[in-house]
């Protein structure tokens, strides 16, 4: 019904024939009528792969080992990132043009020590607990940040409010069946403005091996990936949250990861136990983000000029292609 005693094509790299489950050359799970002895047989055959697998790459280990200097460079994997499109706007570190853009664009006074990050977090109207729950634990991330409810209030009337009480940014927090969903960032007083979709929310009772509470020192923030003019911009909004000059003795780390341009934040605490060994704890929260759209100014939802809107069925034409 499945078995039969024709070898397994390949480079007789896998174990000997006795201690393998053997398949004929046209074997195909789809052809078993039978679920559970369908399920079975793509079970044992996909054991059989593995075994095969792992027996080729030791053979390979060994060549090297045998070959010693003269084994042949190890093979680049093939993966999409690897392969990506190329990008036009991709960020050269030595492009002049980028520098002066940056050197006067919105975010020039944070980078020249000119203002303090002050942060404020709301949500949509009457969130529930886990949002709120959400929204606490991020402000134990970004330090000098407040949590305010909105209690009605429309964000057109909060942006103004929060400009006269010296606030820099305005993150609010989604929720749609009373899970998080989407956060807008502003940057105040002259924007822009993003609208990520949020995923994989991850409160800290959830983590596994946390570490203790985080303390209120300044955490370092890492940005990884952010290569192009688009993913520069998004990466200054991201730094402007944290003040400068983070506290080392804490050694407490908040991480963008940027990858195929989905977001993705952990929160970590770092101890080196050696000079070459570093243990880390994650102490959380968790989540993932997609950037939806980045508006020039503050939050407008009607009149709002967009620098950026993601077109899922004009933009997502390649698995390659990515605009972080």
């Amino acid at each position: 019904a499945g078995e039969g005693s024709a070898p397994v094509p390949g480079d007789g790299a896998g174990p000997p024939a006795s201690e393998r489950v053997l398949f004929p050359p046209t074997f195909s799970v789809s052809e078993i009528k039978n679920k559970q002895r369908r399920h079975f047989m793509f079970l044992r055959w996909k054991q059989q792969q593995r075994k095969e697998k792992l027996a080729l790459k030791k053979k390979r280990r060994k060549e090297r080992e045998a070959l010693g200097d003269k084994a042949p460079p190890k093979a680049i994997p093939k993966t999409i990132e690897n392969q990506r499109v190329y990008d036009e706007t991709t960020v050269d570190s030595n492009d002049e043009e980028v520098a002066f853009d940056e050197a006067t664009d919105e975010f020039a006074p944070y980078f020249n020590r000119q203002t303090v990050p002050k942060i404020l977090i709301t949500t949509s109207d009457r969130p529930r607990g886990r949002t709120v729950r959400f929204c606490e634990q991020l402000a134990t991330v970004i330090p000098n940040s407040h949590v305010y409810y909105r209690r009605g209030l429309a964000l057109k009337r909060i942006i103004p409010q929060c400009i006269a009480r010296d606030f820099t940014d305005l993150i609010v927090i989604n929720e749609d069946r009373k899970v998080p969903n989407g956060l807008v960032l502003s940057h105040l007083p002259d924007g822009p403005t993003a609208h990520f979709r949020m995923s994989s929310v991850r409160l800290r009772k959830e983590i596994k091996r946390k570490g203790k509470e985080p303390t209120e020192h300044v955490p370092e923030v890492i940005l990884n990936n952010f290569t192009t003019r688009l993913g520069h911009s998004i990466g200054r909004m991201f730094a402007a949250l944290f003040p400068h000059d983070p506290q080392f003795i804490g050694r407490q780390v908040a991480t963008f990861h940027n990858q195929r341009d989905y977001i993705f934040f952990r929160f970590h605490r770092y101890i080196f136990k050696s000079e070459k060994k570093v243990g880390i704890q994650e102490l959380g929260p968790r989540f993932t983000l997609k950037l939806r759209s980045l508006q020039k100014g503050t939050f407008d939802s009607k009149f709002g000029e967009y620098e950026w809107i993601h077109k899922r069925r004009e933009m997502d034409t390649s698995r390659r292609k990515f605009h972080l």
